[in-house]
């Protein structure tokens, strides 16, 4: 077999195997995260019915989104969105940790949810008590993000 020694074909060539080389790695998957939510490590440090707001903010940050009916906890909010090529975005991944307070200020539950086939699933809850009131936000939060249309902000 010859080589191609032709400038003009070597650079068709060249140009060809540019195309290719662009094109299949224009396919590759991208993903891009959002949010913070504190680690598993962080949040050793803070103890359920000794910590306080401060401390929790002291330790892990203040978060970017807090109870809004009665102020009565902090939410960390994470996802990671999948993007292909000239699809659609897809989230694959969410996650929400809730930090409630009681009237005190004083840290009445951690809890770790995650979202799996679009329902909410607890990954890790620390309480001081058996009820756990504080669940609607919740779900309404991590149900939510990724559901809105052009249509429904008019």
């Amino acid at each position: 077999m010859k080589a191609i020694t032709h400038p003009i074909k070597q650079s068709a060539a060249f140009l060809l195997l540019g195309l290719v080389f662009m094109a299949l790695s224009s396919c590759a998957a991208t993903y891009r995260d959002h949010g913070y939510v504190p680690s598993e490590s962080e949040l050793a440090e803070i103890v359920v019915g000794v910590d306080s707001r401060e401390s929790v903010a002291d330790v892990v940050g203040v978060p970017s989104t807090s109870g809004i009916l009665n102020d009565s906890g902090y939410y960390y909010v994470k996802s990671r969105v999948r993007h292909f090529g000239a699809m659609r975005p897809k989230e694959i991944e969410r996650e929400v940790l809730a930090i409630s307070f009681s009237e005190a200020g004083i840290v009445e539950n951690i809890e770790r949810f995650s979202l799996q086939d679009g329902n909410v699933v607890t990954l890790s809850r620390r309480v001081t008590d058996k009820t756990v009131n504080d669940n609607t936000f919740i779900r309404q939060l991590v149900g939510s993000i990724g559901r809105f249309s052009s249509g429904t902000l008019q």
